[in-house]
């Protein structure tokens, strides 16, 4: 391998790298529920107006099919104005690429597709996200060759309805332990609030991530943007 291909693919990592950590800093997790009768495109257009940085697409009742033309219009609405993530369903990513859609990635839980056959069917390219919220999920993916996962989502930080059968919440100091004990970025969620942003940021959280803090607002323009604004001041 030549000097020159070397420096290109460092020079596409850091690039990759810089482009998954400016894009979770405020990220947006769809819920219909929440989203009401306004329906989760207005909210992810509203949302992405006010400044969100990434959005993942997590709709657990939406069929393959409802899912793949929700991220198809949802690649519209977006327009590479931020990150578009799909969660879980790495067939319908696949599918809105091959449709022409801008999709950006993915992102899995424990329970889905292994993380490392998930990276080799998306490509590096791609970005992945990982739900981690256990020192044994720290060590599976240590384990694994660099670049598996981009970044890890973090929680339940306090209890949450959106996701009923989240595991025991970790609380700041918990996510504090996990975000320390990795070299990857780490995405607090789980009941976070706006009035938590200080506190995630001090305990080492590269982003936040919200469902009804921004869904169910009477103003999802509004919110993101003042969880946006909340952001870039505790990070300048």
């Amino acid at each position: 391998m030549s000097a020159s291909t070397t420096a290109d693919r460092v020079l596409a990592a850091r690039s990759h790298a810089e482009l998954v950590r400016r894009g979770i800093a405020t990220y947006l997790v769809t819920d219909a529920s929440a989203s009401g009768d306004r329906g989760v495109l207005d909210v992810v257009r509203r949302a992405v107006d006010g400044g969100v940085t990434a959005v993942q697409l997590r709709e657990k009742t939406a069929s393959a099919r409802e899912l793949f033309e929700l991220t198809v219009r949802a690649a519209e609405v977006v327009a590479g104005r931020a990150l578009l993530l799909v969660d879980d369903r790495v067939d319908v990513f696949l599918a809105a690429r091959s449709a022409g859609a801008v999709v950006h990635g993915v992102h899995v839980g424990q329970s889905d597709l292994p993380v490392d056959a998930v990276r080799r069917i998306v490509g590096q390219a791609a970005v992945v996200g990982l739900t981690a919220n256990t020192p044994a999920h720290l060590d599976a993916v240590a384990a694994l060759p660099p670049g598996t996962a981009d970044y890890l989502g973090v929680g339940v930080i306090r209890p949450t309805t959106t996701k009923p059968d989240h595991p025991e919440p970790l609380g700041v100091k918990g996510f504090a332990a996990i975000a320390a004990a990795t070299p990857l970025p780490c995405v607090a969620i789980g009941g976070v609030s706006l009035e938590d942003t200080v506190e995630l940021h001090a305990a080492g959280a590269a982003g936040l991530a919200v469902v009804s803090a921004i869904c169910a607002a009477d103003d999802p323009a509004a919110a993101a943007r003042a969880f946006r604004s909340a952001w870039i001041e505790v990070s300048a």
